[in-house]
């Protein structure tokens, strides 16, 4: 498997290549030269092997050429990302992303059920990996439900403001079979942030990167009070300590 990598990391790998190509291109001429200069005139330089080197002079200054081609590609490329990522403030987004802070004593989930659940277990989990809360899912029916946790941990304490949370929902039906079932961010996207080359959606506590979005929507004049990490369609479930 081939693995990904980010417009910062292409662009200098691209930078640190050519950089090389013209190092070598500088020492091929100087060779190349001081070799015309120093042949022995009774036993030239063959013409054959004279016109390989100028081949391989001129692949080495196409090289060059299509690196700075490259180079310039990738600038485009994420200056493009960042202005095609602004169309999306003010829209309504929810996004395949489960990280947030907890701000303000709250902090607020979508998750998305594939059918009716009988049984319905959500998980708030913080940033070491420990599953810090933990109850049934307010709402067990097919679709998107609004999840909002108070802070309330599972000994009895209260999460601090600027911590990050994630949520895990696990749900079975009558029979006891797994249901599909995956924790989403929704809200307003109120701005956008470049990391490592990438467009990043902030909305409200959460920043997320732009290719984790699978739904987009207007937000009509009515809906621009309703917070900014909560589906104005869906009803909010506060959740139990």
């Amino acid at each position: 498997m081939v693995d990904a990598i980010s417009t910062a990391d292409a662009s200098g790998r691209l930078n640190s290549s050519t950089t090389m190509l013209a190092s070598n291109f500088e020492t091929f001429l100087t060779l190349l030269t001081t070799q015309m200069k120093n042949q022995d005139p009774l036993s030239p330089l063959d013409s054959n092997e004279f016109t390989g080197q100028l081949t391989q002079m001129a692949g080495v200054e196409q090289q060059l050429l299509t690196n700075d081609l490259l180079t310039s590609l990738l600038s485009a490329q994420s200056a493009g990302g960042l202005d095609n990522a602004s169309n999306y403030i003010g829209k309504s987004v929810t996004a395949a992303w489960t990280a947030t802070e907890f701000n303000d004593g709250k902090a607020s989930w979508a998750y998305e059920l594939g059918a009716d659940a009988e049984k319905a277990t959500l998980q708030v989990v913080d940033s070491k990996g420990a599953v810090v809360w933990e109850g049934a899912a307010p709402d067990k029916k097919a679709g998107l439900h609004t999840f909002n946790w108070d802070g309330t941990l599972k000994d009895g304490g209260k999460a601090e403001d600027g911590g990050v949370y994630t949520l895990k929902v696990a749900a079975t039906n009558a029979t006891g079979a797994k249901i599909d079932a995956q924790a989403l961010i929704q809200g307003r996207v109120t701005g956008v942030e470049m990391y490592n080359g990438a467009p990043y959606l902030v909305i409200g506590d959460s920043i997320l990167p732009l290719s984790t979005v699978i739904s987009l929507n207007e937000i009509k004049a009515a809906d621009n009070d309703t917070d900014d990490t909560e589906n104005p369609n869906v009803p909010t479930e506060e959740a139990a300590a």
